[in-house]
This record gives C-alpha cells, sequence and structure tokens, in this order.
C-alpha cells in the first residue's frame, strides 16, 4: 500500500523520536534564520550483511534519478505486484543535487556531491516515484529517485521516497570493496551508473537493469581496467563528463586520471609513455581507438576528488598533496589553483554559475576560491576535525533576493570528521579585504595596505602557496550541530531536503522549513522542472548577471 504523506510526517517524527532516544547528545533539528530543519528518517544498511573488509572504506552517496522507461512495456495492476518486496514510496519529490556534487563527491560526494563526486552525478530531476513495483521484475519501470551508497564489499540502493530503512537492492563484489560511484541521468544507451573498485577495476552498468533482477551480482556490465590492466592503483573518485556523450573519468591512488569512452572497445592499449616527472601535469593520448581514451597526469599521490562545473567547461581536482587544480577540461590546460594551510584536501564542489569553488581538507578550514580572481578569497573555521564533505545549496536563496544580480548570497555547507554539519552564507559584497599594517608603522588603517595576495588575477596556469590567513576575509558559520555519531563523509542539498552521509553507512534526511509540515499532495503540478530550467533558476537566485 502506497505511504500518505501524512502517514509519511507521523512515521517519520516516530523514527526521529526512537533515533534521538539511542543517541541523546544528538538533535533530531537544527534551526536556521529561515527556519527549522528537521530529521524526517534516515537510510542504511542491513548490518548483518557486512563484509569483514568493511572497515576499509569510506561510504560515498550517488542520487540517482531515473526517469520514464524509454521503451514501452506492458502495464501491470498494482494488484499483480507484491509489497513485501516492492518499493514503497511516497509522493513524488522535486530532487536534486549539489556537487556536485558532485558528488558527489561523494562522489560526489563525496561528491555528489558527493559529491563529488561530478556536478552531474549529484543532480536529479522531477519525476513521481514507483509505487509497489517488484524489484526483479522485468517489467519494473523503476522510475523515482533512488541513492546509491557503498559500504564494504557491497553496493547498496535505497528509495528515497521510501520511509524504508533498508535498501530495496544489494549488489556485492566479493574480495573487493567498490568505493566511489557516479549517475548519469541524461545517459543515451542505459549505462547510467559507474562504479569504482579498490582493486581499480571499473564498471558502467544500467541502474534500472539492477534493479529489474533478483540476484546480488551485477548484470550486464561493461568493465574497465579489468584486473588492473592499465592501472593496478585504487579508484579514489569517478564522474561522468556533463554533455559528455557517454565520456567519463577515473581517478586512481597514484595521481592519474583516465578517460574513457563508453562507445569504444573496453580493452584498451595499456602502454602509455613513462611519466618523467611525477610532480608535472601532462597528458597522454592512447595509440588507438580503445579505452582509455587519455592519461592525464595530475599529481604526486592521491587524487581524492573530482568535480566538474555545470557546464563541463572546468574540472576541479583535489589530492594529497594539498593542491587545488582546475583545468580546461576540453583544451586540456591547467588554469588555476593552490595549495591548501596543511596537509590533503579531501573534497571540492564548483557553486552551479561556475563561479566560485569550495575546498576542504585536513587543517579543518573550508576555502573559498574564485574563478574570476583566480585565488582564495574566503575562508572559514569551525570544525574540529578534517572536512570531509562540501556542497554548495543551489536550491536555496536569500530571503530579500529579487535576482538582480545584486548583493548576491550564496549557501554552501560542510561535513567533517567532527560528526558535525555547518551552514554557511559567502555574501561578497560584505567581505572585508583585511589591512595589513606595516612593521613599526602606525596602528591605524590609513597607513596600511593590502597584501601582495590581492594584486590582480595571477597567470594562467600557476598554482599559488597559501596565503597568509590574516591576508583573506573570514567567514562565520551560521549553523553548527553535532547531527551523526561517526565521522562524516558528505552532504547533498535537494530541493526538499539536507542529506547527510557518515563513512560508516548511515544517511539521514533533513527536512527543510515548510517541507515537514506539508508534504506535496498533487504530484503532476511538480514534473515539469527539468535541469535546464533548475539551472536557469538557481543562475537568477545567485548572480543572474552570469552568463549561463
Amino acid at each position: 500500500m502506497m505511504n500518505t504523506a501524512g502517514s509519511n510526517n507521523m512515521m517519520s517524527s516516530a523514527s526521529a523520536s526512537g533515533n534521538n532516544a539511542q543517541s541523546p547528545g544528538l538533535k533530531t533539528y537544527f534551526k536556521t534564520p529561515e527556519g527549522k530543519y528537521k530529521l524526517q528518517y534516515e537510510k542504511t544498511h542491513p548490518s548483518g550483511l557486512l563484509h569483514y573488509g568493511h572497515g576499509k572504506t569510506v561510504t560515498q552517496v550517488t542520487l540517482a534519478h531515473l526517469k520514464e522507461k524509454p521503451v514501452q512495456t506492458q502495464s501491470q495492476s498494482s494488484s499483480s505486484l507484491g509489497v513485501s518486496s516492492g518499493v514503497r514510496s511516497a509522493a513524488a519529490r522535486f530532487l536534486g543535487g549539489g556537487n556536485g556534487s558532485r558528488a558527489l563527491s561523494f562522489v560526489g560526494g563525496n561528491g555528489g556531491s558527493k559529491s563529488v563526486s561530478g556536478a552531474s552525478s549529484r543532480i536529479g530531476s522531477l519525476g513521481a516515484s514507483s509505487s509497489n513495483n517488484v524489484v526483479g521484475n522485468s517489467n519494473f519501470d523503476g522510475k523515482g529517485t533512488y541513492l546509491v551508497f557503498n559500504v564494504g564489499d557491497a553496493i547498496f540502493i535505497s528509495d528515497l521516497n521510501s520511509q524504508d530503512k533498508d535498501p530495496i537492492k544489494s549488489i556485492h563484489f566479493g574480495n573487493s570493496n567498490p568505493v566511489c560511484h557516479a549517475f548519469d541521468p541524461d545517459a543515451k544507451d542505459g549505462h547510467d551508473l559507474l562504479i569504482g573498485l579498490n582493486t581499480g577495476d571499473v564498471y558502467s552498468v544500467s541502474l534500472r537493469q539492477q534493479l529489474q533482477e533478483v540476484g546480488k551480482k551485477l548484470v550486464a556490465a561493461q568493465h574497465y581496467n579489468k584486473d588492473g590492466s592499465i592501472n593496478t592503483s585504487r579508484c579514489t573518485c569517478i564522474a561522468w563528463v556533463p554533455n559528455g556523450d557517454g565520456t567519463f573519468i577515473v581517478g586512481h591512488a597514484d595521481g592519474n586520471m583516465y578517460v574513457y569512452e563508453k562507445s569504444k572497445d573496453g580493452s584498451g592499449d595499456p602502454s602509455f609513455p613513462v611519466i618523467k616527472d611525477q610532480t608535472q601535469f601532462s597528458v597522454a593520448h592512447a595509440r588507438y581507438s580503445k579505452n582509455p581514451v587519455a592519461r592525464w597526469h595530475i599529481c604526486q599521490g592521491s587524487i581524492n576528488s573530482v568535480a566538474f562545473s555545470t557546464d563541463g567547461v572546468y574540472m576541479a581536482t583535489v589530492g594529497r598533496d594539498g593542491y587545488l587544480r582546475v583545468f580546461d577540461y576540453k583544451n586540456e590546460q591547467l588554469i588555476c589553483g593552490g595549495k591548501s594551510y596543511y596537509g590533503a584536501l579531501l573534497c571540492c564542489a564548483w557553486s552551479m554559475d561556475g563561479k566560485y569553488i569550495l575546498t576542504g581538507g585536513e587543517d579543518d578550514l573550508v576555502q573559498v576560491w574564485s574563478m574570476e580572481d583566480r585565488k582564495v578569497v574566503a575562508w572559514g573555521e569551525g570544525h574540529n576535525s578534517w572536512v570531509s564533505g562540501v556542497a554548495f545549496d543551489s536550491y536555496w536563496s536569500a530571503p530579500n533576493s529579487d535576482g538582480s544580480g545584486e548583493n548576491v548570497v550564496y549557501r554552501f555547507g560542510s561535513v567533517g570528521q567532527d560528526t558535525r554539519l555547518l551552514l554557511w552564507d559567502l555574501e561578497m559584497d560584505e567581505l572585508v579585504v583585511p589591512v595589513r599594517r606595516p612593521t613599526g608603522g602606525s596602528p591605524t588603517f590609513s597607513t596600511g595596505s593590502q597584501s601582495s595576495h590581492w594584486d590582480g588575477a595571477c597567470p594562467v596556469g600557476t598554482l599559488r602557496p597559501a596565503p597568509s590567513i590574516r591576508d583573506v576575509p573570514k567567514l562565520s558559520q551560521l549553523v553548527a550541530h553535532r547531527i551523526h555519531t561517526e565521522p562524516l563523509s558528505g552532504l547533498i542539498f535537494t530541493q526538499e531536503s539536507v542529506l547527510t552521509i557518515s563513512r560508516e553507512g548511515h544517511i539521514k534526511i533533513w527536512m527543510r522549513p515548510g517541507f515537514a509540515e506539508s508534504q506535496p499532495s498533487n504530484s503532476d503540478s511538480l514534473l515539469s522542472t527539468s535541469l535546464k530550467e533548475k539551472t536557469s533558476i538557481s543562475g537568477k537566485v545567485i548572480g543572474s548577471s552570469y552568463k549561463q
């Protein structure tokens, strides 16, 4: 039986109360100037199905929206479909992601966001959820929004709009662990889900096809880098290239990133030239028209996260060496970048308009990079441990925003290994650049000057050292709450909610102010907003003067 919006609210309230009783130090809500975000429900994995290698991986979540099934299938009445193993869903939800992503993120999220997780893998679009469809039925339409997440040696799939805590599908990989994944809502040939393993192996599959099958193994998968034939180091991040017509990238722990095309053979020639200088960026192309079609050597040490700008023009990477690097993807050119204050950078995310990039890492700070200035323009202090996930909230708009582009405000979030969620507001017109006073001079602002950090944009291709922390404006956190008992690995913003993800595979869905009290009753009114419309809306809210 399909749950009603009213019963969803009652169930979630009861669930939230129960969870709070188990963890008395955790709140089931947090307040912001626009209202209260409430813990609606949680998602996790069946505890009895974990592999012994569970502790070796960090859970990432990919938001995956399945549209109408393209092939016309014979309709079945709901009475012929079982309920116990079915997808029990609430009313349709307008959903989408931030990282961008994504991803993600975290894939993306790491990413997305998150994150990165990549931007495209974190963005869903609107659709009604299927109700009472049996997973394992070949006629299963699968339409709806799903959470794809990895724990131990398995990938789990949950219906986001269902109150069920346990997933509806699990896929097990035996002696290897999935560590990153990405989804393409606009995939043309059905293969829309990418999965990267700690062995370096990569799979592309159809998410809908996995949901149709009863078993716990991948079906109809395309296998890349089989048994480490191209690269034996673990996959660290994976993303579809926006507008790339089936092109995707895979980052590895040895600092190399490979470009694949779905339309080409998966067993390529692994003989790329030897990398002469591990510290220098280089690109090599395959000699034959097989996968992988190119190898990018990004850095010395692991690539920790990759995120594409929404239009796919730019690609940001962060790595073990502590550097953010921004590339012109099509032209294979390093545009800009810079170093953390300390240690590795772990996550990155783009604003929807492509103007700003967030980074977080082992220095416990959140940094805001400007693409126009090609430098850090703000930083946020508030986490007590490593920052593991960042994302812009592309659905939020300032209460007094008129879409004119004046006094633009961005909302973004960060999560860390300190188990806390922080929300921030970035209002560029309100940032005050600190003034440095000359040594021995009069302690007045009139004798001071801005540091060299603000002397115009640096030349293209320059990697900047970390600026003095005194030279960059400091942001104040809007919200800071301990929301999990475990370290966090990512967050995703949707139209209705904020999703927070722990390293151990527990996901919490926090409903935005207004959504928890009044669930939409007419799903049809929500079905007209596409990704393009979402982009234009976001552009209007956070910088309509920017050319989309």
